[in-house]
């Protein structure tokens, strides 16, 4: 079966454990996704399948994404991604996979997009310690010297600088699962997942 899901991250919550501490958890509204597309290794040179999640209406998709979708009789998603597979041979277009495939699963590695922090600084951004908050000081919050001048007389790359701040595709991994609901959709992790409430993550089994 498939190793992953696509989910919304619904808000945090707390729960008590069977020696009595309060464990703070994630709600993930998990699937139900639906096979858009199942590439193949002899067409597109590898194997995965493509799912989609959360319905979106036709008159907010692009042409190209109704298009697509119509291929496989389904409307529009907000959230696709692609999970490799073994086999593409044990799966069909159309079907749908439900958080089922958590069951008995003690651990997954959850992605998604960061919260945005906006412009920040070296000190807030990359914990530098800043410099001297003496009398006389005039940037004890700068990044000091940035490189030498002559050679090579410019600033080299990955150098850490001012800048946005969040945003970034991040992977918290080994989250214990503390309870899966099929009913409601639903599955509880232990701990905080990237992104805002309503932010799209992808979950999948750990290695």
């Amino acid at each position: 079966m498939a190793n992953g899901l696509l989910g919304k991250k619904l808000g945090m919550s707390q729960v008590y454990n069977e020696q009595g501490e309060i464990v703070p958890i994630t709600l993930i509204e998990a699937g139900p996704c639906d096979i858009l597309q199942i590439k193949t290794a002899q067409v597109d040179g590898y194997t995965a399948i493509q799912i989609g999640f959360d319905d979106k209406k036709e008159k907010v998709s692009t042409k190209a994404e109704i298009g697509h979708c119509k291929k496989a009789n389904m409307s529009p998603k907000r959230f696709i991604r692609e999970l490799s597979v073994g086999s593409g041979d044990q799966y069909e277009i159309g079907q749908r996979l439900t958080v089922k495939i958590f069951e008995g699963v003690d651990k997954l590695d959850i992605s998604g997009t960061s919260k945005g922090k906006g412009f920040a600084g070296v000190m807030k951004r990359w914990g530098f310690r800043g410099g001297p908050e003496t009398h006389g000081s005039t940037r004890p919050r700068g990044s000091g010297s940035v490189g030498a001048g002559t050679d090579p007389g410019r600033v080299l790359k990955g150098r850490k600088m001012s800048g946005r701040m969040g945003g970034d595709r991040t992977t918290v991994r080994n989250l214990e699962v503390v309870k899966v609901d099929e009913s409601a959709n639903l599955i509880c992790v232990k701990g905080a997942v990237p992104g805002p409430k309503g932010g799209y993550v992808t979950l999948k089994k750990c290695k």
